[in-house]
């Protein structure tokens, strides 16, 4: 029991699949304490075979989140690494998107992942530093037709999470953002899903018959183990960088939004919706 206290404390939310499975499983091997948390805990079997803790949250759910926290410290008495992964793409149109499923979007992607971060940092000041991973995404940092909820909760992420590192820091805290690519996973077909059941027979529709074909464009996708191992790197490091980037066409989509001025940008992103 003295060993199990020595081992570094891990809570990942969006466990029940994709990458934040692929984190919980190979932070498992590295020899963690892995608390994996999501709404459909029976699709996570795998993480509680290799010893893993499984946890029924919900981020819109103080009370889960609390409890969660709660059980964590109780069983080990510290959390080392909060690894914010839970959230998805509400796509379709700004004008059809009913604004309850945009509050909805920030709820998960932005909001339930403060609250969350709010009941562990207390701790992780208690016990001299920690370190805080907020998966982002490229959609973050640029922005396509149907997807603005969506990216409009990733730009928020992004400057919740420059604010954190530099509050923290002083604490001995890491933040670090992870801006993923394309990469196999759910993600993509619930976001085509979203737009075509919103956008895909009104006036719009134009846009998500080309979104649907972009997507197929894009082929087969790498897996999950291109973010696990841009995670690994980060947690290897002593002074991790603030961001990591990997995925399909992540760096230079990245390259070009940085260099090209807005119009040129929106040239080139609307070039893919034809």
């Amino acid at each position: 029991m003295s060993k199990q206290k020595h081992k570094r404390v891990a809570l990942i939310t969006g466990a029940s699949s994709g990458m934040g499975k692929d984190f919980a499983l190979r932070l498992l091997e590295e020899g963690y304490v892995v608390y994996g948390a999501a709404r459909r805990t029976e699709r996570m079997q795998d993480i509680a075979n290799k010893g893993g803790v499984v946890l029924a949250m919900d981020m819109t759910d103080e009370a889960a989140m609390r409890a969660g926290v709660d059980r964590i410290i109780s069983e080990h008495g510290r959390i080392d690494l909060l690894i914010n992964c839970a959230g998805y793409g509400q796509y379709g149109t700004l004008e059809e998107v009913p604004i309850e499923l945009a509050r909805r979007q920030f709820e998960v992607n932005l909001f339930g992942l403060a609250r969350l971060t709010q009941l562990c940092l207390p701790h992780m000041r208690a016990q001299g530093g920690g370190r805080i991973v907020n998966i982002s995404s490229i959609g973050g940092k640029m922005s396509t037709p149907l997807g603005g909820w969506y990216h409009a909760s990733k730009f928020a992420l992004e400057a919740f999470s420059d604010v954190l590192r530099n509050e923290t820091r002083q604490f001995g805290i890491k933040v670090v953002v992870i801006e993923p690519g394309g990469i196999a996973s759910e993600w993509r077909g619930i976001a085509a899903d979203e737009a075509a059941r919103h956008s895909g027979s009104g006036v719009y529709a134009g846009l998500v018959t080309a979104f649907a074909k972009a997507q197929a464009a894009l082929g087969k996708q790498p897996g999950p183990k291109v973010i696990t191992d841009l995670l690994m790197r980060a947690l290897s490091s002593r002074r991790p960088k603030p961001r990591y980037v990997g995925g399909q066409m992540a760096m230079p989509i990245l390259f070009l939004r940085r260099w090209l001025s807005d119009r040129m940008f929106d040239r080139v992103v609307m070039a893919s919706f034809k």
